[in-house]
């Protein structure tokens, strides 16, 4: 299941199967089996009494070089000895986010503006998360617009 140069960081079992981490992503045990997700996907993570909260987020479009995500629901994991894997997990994530802004919108809404690492790739990539309810027409044009800048193709 692992890619090839795929190392396994840290390990811990879980009420139903293992959490695993790579240098490329976060497995997590499924019904279907382990499943990765990529650290750039991972919105938030979380440890507080013996469970670890992964909120995973898919895109949903991309925009000029920018990628909108939507989080999914959280996804809540029984590590009865964890060890160091959830500390491994906080120090992935963050190390992934190279800057992040936060934007208010007029109509109450918001957005996250978030340059993330891909993992085993160079470079970055802006991602826009916006808030629930959140004018996402609004949000895609603000990120059609950072990316350009970001890019050099902007004034």
């Amino acid at each position: 299941m692992l890619e090839p140069g795929e190392e396994v960081v840290a390990a811990a079992e879980a009420d139903h199967g293992h959490v695993v981490v790579t240098r490329l992503g976060l497995w997590l045990p499924g019904q279907d089996g382990p499943r990765r997700v990529d650290w750039h996907l991972v919105s938030k993570a979380g440890w507080d009494a013996g469970t670890l909260t992964v909120v995973e987020a898919e895109e949903t479009d991309e925009v000029g070089g920018a990628v909108l995500l939507r989080d999914l629901p959280p996804v809540r994991v029984g590590l009865p000895r964890a060890g160091r894997l959830p500390e491994l997990v906080r120090r992935r994530v963050e190390g992934s986010i190279r800057a992040r802004h936060r934007t208010d919108l007029a109509d109450g809404g918001g957005a996250w503006f978030v340059l993330r690492k891909l993992p085993g790739v160079d470079g970055v990539m802006l991602q826009a998360r916006p808030d629930p309810g959140t004018d996402v027409d609004a949000v895609r044009a603000m990120a059609r617009e950072a990316a350009e800048r970001l890019s050099g193709g902007g004034s």
